[in-house]
């Protein structure tokens, strides 16, 4: 049997070329960042311009307050794939005895309560210190110009905003200053702008220009970090999270994130974990991210005949997701912030045991694999979840993504960008957090701080229990494939739990299947929902799936017959992909980007 062929139309073609390539989850960001490239900069100054771009323009997916991963290979050095760490710890006063004195059961999806360190801007600057070649002025530039002059508001942007207007005007009146105009939304295309991120923006360039002419590049950015993590950034967001607001709780609680925490964290990097699957070299973050949950299921998968899993058949379908919710369950009982066996999990001894369990018939229970001397968390799987503050009956506002609540609260909101220059020099990078709908505005700033401490549990003992000093286990997980040594693709998705369901979808047509890029980005996509939610409530659905219609009647009702509990999304609802890559025994590039929801682009020649 044959890998279903991919479908003769596709929505772009994949772009070809030879001198750079772009692709991120909004034109502007794409264009910036070939901007950088066609002005001398080399992939790295294009993905902090481009990242910083994502920050003005998709401020409903990610901003400056909140967190960043990436997975890089700098073409100059030897060190092979590496992983760009823009996670923020939990604060020195973030315990789970203050959470549960303050009346908390969960830790909050949205309010200074639920916020790690803020990391992305100290891991963007890191990388354009180390690996880039601009100065910091110039590659902000474009953000600056974005914020100050002001852009378009996407649909969703819109959206957004009015699904939490009433949170604002109610008790988040920093957010309603910035974000409302006569207390209603922007429409849909109105020009927005966010004078006040502009100004933080030209005072982390003045700190390194006013050390003066005989300062390097590397020191102005170094004092650009310093004014972040130790100045006036830190200083702005400790004092305003004093005053006690409003949490998707439903009750009012003052944050407890203090300079001192600021200046305690610094972004770094580190090797990549990876795999080989089919010939390929699979990289991704570490355990204190969920990217080895995608290493774990390729893994089982591997033991599989091609035909046997391709997701556009019934068959190939049930055995991605059935593996996928073996390896996602291990990801809630040993993933987080502190030494995880991966050696053991990633074995192919272990995957074959994990392999032995999947049947014809859809499992709907949580099954975490046995680690010699290690007890597996059993978190708590609530199916569904009504804080005693909420009004009952209140819903989901919106639809799609974002997904969010009156009292803030979001799913999944992310974004994603992706570049390769002519060098050879590549990288996947995926911020989020900080979206303007996690707490309320800091007016000096420009913006508000993230929220990614909802990924922790307040019960005791679980490798990702909410612990001072502790990243929270994030779900931002970029990819980069290599071949040989040499990186030939850069993946990612936004998308919280999904982001590696979608990728996996992704790498299984292009590398087993042998579909371009776009068409991989086209082809029908399909998750589980049988593992428990990374962001708040923390529900699950045992035995869920989603599926985009074009998966075919044929197929999704013998994936009932399977007894999968299957959602029908629509046809073009699931995945936020983008890509880049590389040839190298040519050099020629590509690039593809996602047409679902009409904002995702790729660029390069």
């Amino acid at each position: 049997m044959s890998f279903t062929p991919p479908a003769e139309f596709t929505t772009r073609p994949t772009l070809n070329g030879s001198f750079g390539m772009s692709a991120s989850t909004h034109w502007l960001a794409t264009a910036s960042a070939q901007a950088v490239l066609e002005r001398g900069g080399n992939a790295f100054d294009a993905a902090v311009a481009g990242a910083f771009v994502l920050h003005v323009v998709e401020p409903h997916l990610n901003g400056p307050g909140g967190d960043m991963t990436g997975v890089f290979f700098d073409a100059s050095d030897e060190q092979g794939p590496r992983v760009l760490m823009g996670q923020g710890p939990a604060p020195a006063g973030a315990t789970a005895e203050h959470y549960l004195g303050e009346g908390l059961e969960l830790v909050p999806g949205s309010g200074a309560l639920a916020t790690a360190v803020p990391a992305a801007v100290d891991a963007w600057l890191l990388l354009l210190e180390e690996h880039g070649t601009w100065e910091l002025g110039d590659v902000l530039a474009f953000a600056i110009g974005y914020a100050r002059d002001g852009h378009a508001a996407l649909p969703r942007v819109s959206t957004t905003i009015e699904s939490v207007r009433e949170l604002f005007l109610e008790h988040w009146p920093s957010s309603a200053a910035l974000w409302l105009e006569d207390g209603e939304a922007p429409k849909p295309g109105a020009i927005i702008r966010n004078e006040a991120y502009a100004r933080t923006l030209d005072r982390l360039v003045a700190a390194g220009t006013e050390l003066g002419e005989g300062a390097s590049r590397e020191e102005r950015i170094e004092a650009a970090r310093s004014a972040w993590g130790e100045g006036f950034v830190a200083e702005a967001a400790a004092e305003f999270v004093k005053a006690p607001h409003r949490h998707s709780s439903g009750t009012d609680h003052a944050g407890v994130i203090t300079r001192d925490d600021f200046a305690a964290f610094r972004a770094s990097t580190e090797d990549a974990v990876t795999i080989e699957f089919r010939g390929y070299t699979i990289a991704k973050t570490g355990a204190w991210g969920q990217g080895p949950a995608l290493l774990q299921t390729l893994q089982i998968l591997a033991g599989f005949d091609d035909h046997e899993i391709d997701p556009s058949t019934a068959e190939g379908a049930h055995r991605i997701i059935e593996a996928q919710k073996l390896a996602y369950a291990d990801r809630e009982a040993y993933y987080g912030d502190h030494e995880v066996p991966l050696d053991v999990l990633l074995s192919e001894e272990y995957a074959g045991a994990r392999r032995s369990l999947i049947t014809d018939d859809a499992s709907a229970e949580y099954r975490p694999g046995i680690v010699p001397g290690l007890t597996p968390f059993a978190p708590p799987l609530r199916t569904e979840y009504q804080p005693p503050a909420l009004a009952a009956g209140e819903r989901i506002a919106g639809v799609g993504e974002p997904t969010v609540q009156k009292t803030g609260v979001t799913k999944g909101d992310t974004c994603h960008i992706d570049v390769v220059d002519r060098f050879g020099n590549m990288i996947s990078a995926t911020p989020s957090g900080g979206w303007l709908q996690s707490s309320p505005v800091i007016p000096e700033l420009g913006f508000c701080l993230g929220s990614r401490l909802q990924m922790t549990w307040l019960e005791a003992g679980g490798p990702s229990s909410l612990t001072p000093g502790k990243r929270p286990r994030t779900t931002l997980t970029p990819t980069l494939v290599l071949k040989d040594g040499e990186p030939v693709m850069a993946l990612g998705s936004p998308g919280g739990d999904q982001q590696d369901q979608w990728q996996l979808l992704f790498l299984l047509r292009v590398i087993v299947g042998g579909y371009t890029m776009q068409e991989a980005i086209d082809a029908p996509a399909l998750h589980t929902t049988s593992i428990p939610e990374s962001f708040w409530p923390r529900t699950w659905t045992p035995g869920g799936m989603v599926v985009e219609d074009r998966l075919g009647t044929e197929v999704i009702e013998r994936l009932e017959a399977m007894g999968h509990k299957v959602t029908r999304a629509g046809d073009w609802a699931l995945g936020r992909l983008s890509s880049v890559g590389r040839n190298p025994e040519t050099g020629e590039l590509q690039a593809a980007a996602n047409p679902r929801g009409a904002q995702g682009y790729a660029a390069g020649r």
